[in-house]
Order: structure tokens, then sequence, then C-alpha cells
């Protein structure tokens, strides 16, 4: 293993994933809002990011609906949202979260 000139191994670089493929009750970070494409993705992520979908943020599926995962119910800091698959799918976080509750 390598080492840093500290004598300690270097710190690893965090796995990033879209919030869709995030497992249930499991805190992550935010990362940042995709870059998005066309017109109306534009409009999403600017509504996203309003509404506190920003880096930094704790955010965890607390529930999916059943056929295929969709709406997923996500809180974020107090509030819970609903979103859609597609609409968490724009959302990049790392697993885990230093401050959240």
């Amino acid at each position: 293993m390598r080492t840093n000139d500290f004598g300690t191994a270097p710190a690893t670089t965090a796995v990033a994933l879209r919030l869709d493929q995030l497992p249930n009750n499991q805190w992550a970070t935010v990362l940042d809002v995709a870059r998005p494409e066309g017109a109306d993705d534009r409009e999403l992520v600017l509504r996203l990011t309003e509404i506190g979908f920003v880096p930094g943020e704790a955010v965890r599926i607390v529930a999916s609906g059943i056929p295929g995962r969709e709406p997923l119910a996500v809180r974020l800091g107090h509030t819970t949202f609903a979103l859609r698959r597609h609409e968490a799918s724009l959302i990049h976080v790392t697993p885990g979260a230093a401050n959240h509750g």
C-alpha cells in the first residue's frame, strides 16, 4: 500500500452514484445535480436545486413504489419529496452522510 508524506494511506476517492441507484434507507451526501442537455431538464435541474438538492446535503430514499421502484420518497433535511426515477437520476450522491437527522 502506498503512503503519503506523513506515513499514512491516502484517502480513498468516494464512490459517486445516481440517487436512483441508492438503496432504501441508506444515507448519502449530495455531490451535484447533472448538467442538463434539453430545455425540459434545465428547468427540472433548476427546480431540484431550488428545493435543496445542493452539494453537502444529507439525503436518503425512505420508500419506493412498486412495481419499478417509482416514485421514490426521498428525505432531504426535514422534508420528504416524491421524485420520479428520472428526476432522481440527475442527482449525484456519495454513500454516507456525516450530518443527518
